[in-house]
């Protein structure tokens, strides 16, 4: 029998992923469940399962394994892509899946004065991605993600380039941070020349853009506006390069300044985006207006920040005050 030349089925998974534009997280996801799936099934290749060996899967996660409403939808939607995309077959509806319920949660919010109690424990460049999250209701990676071109102090905006569904939004930029973003952007300079220097390989740039502006990853307004402090290599390219920083620096630097600031609530940075929300709301914005702002596709997932109102439980006043 002959050797077949037929890329590996994690591979193939990888190549659609790429085809798809889709991001380097999500292709580490999709692959690290359907590896899950096929071991689960003791390494039987999927074209010879169906649906009935995704529901036990599925079931197997919510029953057993006890995982989040949100876990097993994305075990679906790995499973989903593998046979839609790679293996181009239709499952039929999956009925007897045990869907893990997702039990309405609120979310955390910081009041104002925890908020600057928190700001105040923080230094650098974790300051200013903190005060962005808090005072442009962006999400930690839209942040880590700006190009200093997305960034425009004249106008006081932000845009946020394929942000969560692949979306672009503009966002607010607070007028006291521009000292502190003309200041970073010297430094990307100063740190890009010498890059261009020491030839070290141009900046990602996301789909086709490589191609179609070849001198584009060589200009600064396309450079991160948060540079990692030393170059690392692509894991799709292995092309060595600088890429924007680590998440896990900053939320280690949140970690410790929520602990230093004595904070008695589960602290993220999504904390801070809920806040600007439920801040905003506090002060009579337009709902309409802060979901554009937090890019939210339905109004009913910003409709939760009314809730949160510092106003008592479900915006009553108590007739005791």
């Amino acid at each position: 029998m002959e050797p077949s030349n037929k890329p590996r089925l994690l591979d193939q998974v990888r190549h659609r992923c790429r085809v798809k534009h889709y991001s380097i997280r999500t292709e580490s996801c999709y692959v690290d469940w359907i590896r899950r799936f096929i071991l689960f099934h003791d390494k039987r290749h999927p074209a010879d399962m169906g649906a009935p060996e995704v529901e036990a899967f599925l079931s197997h996660l919510a029953v057993n394994r006890n995982v989040a409403a949100s876990t097993q939808n994305q075990a679906l939607a790995a499973i989903l892509f593998l046979y839609r995309e790679v293996l181009e077959i239709e499952l039929p509806w999956l009925e007897g899946v045990t869907r893990a319920k997702r039990p309405p949660r609120l979310p955390v919010v910081l009041s104002e004065s925890e908020v600057q109690r928190l700001l105040a424990q923080l230094e650098g460049t974790p300051l200013l991605i903190a005060s962005l999250l808090y005072g442009s209701g962006l999400r930690l990676m839209e942040a880590l993600r700006l190009r200093v071109k997305d960034v425009d102090l004249e106008r006081n905006e932000i845009i946020v380039r394929s942000g969560k569904g692949g979306k672009d939004r503009h966002t607010v930029l607070p007028a006291r941070l521009i000292p502190s973003l003309r200041a970073q952007m010297d430094r990307v300079k100063t740190l890009h020349e010498q890059d261009l220097l020491d030839k070290l390989a141009p900046v990602y740039l996301p789909h086709a853009l490589e191609r179609k502006y070849p001198n584009a990853g060589r200009e600064l307004a396309w450079q991160f506006l948060f540079p990692s402090e030393r170059p690392s290599v692509d894991p799709r390219t292995s092309i060595r390069r600088r890429h924007h920083i680590h998440e896990s620096r900053f939320q280690r630097a949140m970690k410790n300044a929520v602990r230093r600031a004595g904070l008695n609530k589960p602290v993220s940075s999504h904390t801070l985006r809920h806040s600007f929300a439920t801040h905003l709301l506090e002060r009579g914005y337009d709902i309409r207006t802060v979901q554009e702002l937090l890019g939210h596709k339905d109004v009913r997932t910003t409709q939760i920040y009314t809730h949160v109102l510092n106003r008592g439980g479900m915006g009553v006043r108590s007739p005791l005050d």
